[in-house]
Order: structure tokens, then sequence, then C-alpha cells
């Protein structure tokens, strides 16, 4: 743990990170550390910083898309492409914990700071890196986006209905898969450096990420050699389970084994269905799925949403709406949870953001800073570092902050 003490709480107090990162994977990542106490130090290119400043929906001028992954972070602009500016950086490594860099494999050793060198020169440091595909491989240098990750790893491939073509998730998912992969790795080597006291480099990448949640999909294709048809909202391996219609919209049902199908089924007054031999089994409800989904639908379609919710959660049947992120939010349970929060951000006011999804009663998650404004804390971390107010000036009349 470095000498220098952040003034937040959390799991990860005192530990100092440097980010490098832009865009969503890696400054997810980041954000994460930062929401468990770490001090991060968001560094972003002279003038215009990280792209996602500018984008999304702006409410006075500022991004709230960029608030979503930004929050406990200090940002400070440096020129990594000038002498003056890496010498800086290597400043602020000497008192750092851990550096996490999204640049494309390669970039980060043509800045001086290959594998070896970062090695050598802080071996306690914990180098987190996020890419496309890796850093070995024929496909090492290519650009990579979550579009892209979700088409090549399989994930888009077993998305859409039966009939229909693959289909993405709406939400950047490789992005935020990927930053919470790393983030556990950086925790995992820090907890090793504690024991050995060395560092090391730790990497995710937006495919693999994907292809790491690919769970019985990927077990069912190595059992049997067959690819997973898509299957839209029904379960790849067992029914009933999925979308039903009642008689204002669908209810998410969801019996994963037997006991549980009996259950519904007896909730609904079809118990008599296991007596037909089509449904008497999984295996054999699978075969006549179109069949048991009209049987079923006859039914579930004679109540409200909110009656089956009702209904089958006294039953022990897992159910629930497809809420809207408006429903979502608005929902009492998401808000036990604090899964929206508001960040104080002083003459900008109050901006929502989604809250911590890791809950901890001894150190909890929290915001310890609000969502910093292109270089606000410049010349607060480089005075940190022992810098005077002449070499501040030489290094902005140079450009490089």
């Amino acid at each position: 743990m470095s000498d220098h003490h952040s003034p937040a709480a959390g799991s990860l107090a005192g530990i100092r990170v440097i980010d490098l990162t832009r865009v969503i994977s890696g400054p997810f990542c980041t954000q994460i550390l930062g929401d468990h106490g770490a001090e991060v130090i968001k560094v972003e290119s002279p003038g215009r910083g990280d792209v996602v400043r500018a984008q999304g929906n702006m409410v006075n001028g500022f991004s709230w898309y960029f608030a979503q992954f930004n929050r406990n972070k200090r940002s400070m602009t440096l020129d990594l492409r000038h002498e003056a500016g890496k010498a800086v950086l290597h400043r602020l490594l000497e008192e750092a914990d851990v550096l996490v860099e999204n640049f494309r494999p390669g970039v980060l050793a043509k800045m001086g700071l290959d594998d070896e060198t970062l090695r050598a020169q802080y071996p306690r440091l914990v180098v987190g890196r996020i890419n496309g595909f890796g850093s070995t491989g024929p496909y090492r240098d290519r650009p990579a986006y979550d579009f892209i990750a979700q088409a090549m790893s399989g994930f888009m491939g077993v998305n859409g209905p039966a009939d229909g073509e693959p289909m993405r998730a709406a939400p950047p998912i490789s992005d935020m898969v990927a930053s919470q992969n790393l983030a556990f790795g950086i925790c995992a080597a820090l907890v090793r450096r504690e024991r050995s006291g060395q560092g090391d480099i730790v990497e995710t990448a937006l495919t693999n990420g994907l292809i790491g949640m690919m769970g019985y999909l990927a077990a069912e294709f190595f059992a049997t050699d067959r690819v997973p048809a898509r299957t839209g909202n029904d379960h790849p391996m067992l029914y009933p389970y999925g979308l039903f219609r009642a008689s204002d919209g669908e209810v998410a049902i969801a019996p994963s084994n037997d006991a549980m199908v009996e259950r519904l089924l007896k909730a609904l007054g079809m118990l008599y269905l296991l007596d037909d031999e089509r449904f008497a089994d999984n295996t054999r409800r699978m075969a006549n799925r179109e069949a048991l989904r009209e049987c079923l639908t006859e039914v579930t379609e004679t109540r409200s949403v909110d009656a089956w919710i009702d209904h089958l959660n006294r039953a022990g049947v897992p159910c629930g709406r497809v809420h809207d992120l408006r429903e979502t939010f608005a929902d009492p349970q998401v808000q036990a949870q604090q899964m929206r929060i508001e960040l104080d951000q002083g003459e900008l006011g109050r901006i929502p953001v989604t809250g911590f999804p890791v809950k901890m009663q001894e150190a909890p998650a929290a915001v310890h800073h609000p969502v910093p404004r292109l270089g606000e804390h410049t010349r607060e971390v480089l005075a940190e570092l022992g810098l005077d107010d002449g070499e501040l000036r030489a290094l902005e009349a140079q450009g490089v902050i």
C-alpha cells in the first residue's frame, strides 16, 4: 500500500490508481475501484479529454453519459506524446499502486512503458489493461468495440428469436464485463502483493469476457458439439421458462426444476398436465414446447400481470414484470437497495447515476468525489508530486498540461 492515504473510507482506501483509460471499458473499472475507496487520478489529454465528455445527452453542457462512469476520480490533463508529459507520468507511477490503461496493445510500450520496464522500474505496481482481443494472437492489433465483441464472442449468435437474426444486448455489456473482470483481477493482484511485495500485469479483453460468460451454453456445445440454437426469451434447456401472456401484458416466469414446475402448475390449477405424456418430464416438455405454451397461455391470459405476480410469488414460483427503466427506478425494491443515487455537482446541480451493486457492511462503497471537470485537479496533483509554481508554468507554456 502506498504512503499516500486518501481521505476516503472503503476497502481500497490508501490505494492510488493512475487511470489512463477512456470511453467505457477502463473508466467503469476505475470507478469501481474509486467507489471502494481507492484514490483515482484520471489522466486526460489537454483540450478535449475523454471523448465521452462530449457524448450523450448534455445537461448544462455536461454529459450525463460521462457522469455514469467517472465519479470518485480526480482529473488532470497531461500530453503523453510530449517527453515532459511522459516524465510527469513516471513521477505519478513512483507514487502509484495501480496503473490502468485501455490502449491498443503496444501503445504503452511506444511511450517507453513496455512490460519489462514497468516490472523493473515499478516492481510493486499492479498494471491493469483492457483491450479487444488480448495482447497475443492474430487479432491483437485489431480495433474492437462492444458490438464487435458481442458478435465475435458467440454472444450475439445465441441471442434473438429462433427464426430471426442474431441480436446484440442493448447495454455495452462487453465493456462492462471486462471492466468488472479487471477490477477483480486488480484486487486479486493487490492481495498477492501484500504477501509477496510483487506487483503484476493483469489483462482482460472484451471478447474474452463475453466468452467467459457463455456458461451452460458453452458447456452444452462442448458436450454435444452442436451449436446452441437461438431461443429468444425461452430457456434453451428448460420449459416452461420464459415470458407468458397475461390479460394486460407479459409476465416472466422462471421455474428452474421439476419441483418448481409442479409448484407452477399447481398454482395455475393445471397439475393434470403432468399426467399428459407430452409434458411428463423436461425432455418431453422441451420437445412439445409450443403445445404446452398454448395450454398455459389459455390460463395466464385470464388474469393481469399484477395478479399473477402476487399469486405466483406467494406460491413460491419465481416471476416478475418486464420493466422499462422508468419502472425499474420507481420500483420500491430498487429504491430500498439504493440503485439510483445522486451526485452533487455544485452549480450543475444533482446528477442521478446508478448505485453500488456490491453491498459491504464494514466498508461500504460510497461517493467520495463528484465527477471531475476536465483538468480540475491538474495543479493539485502535480503540487502533491512536489512540482513548484515555476515547473507548473513551464508545463502549461509547453502545452503539456
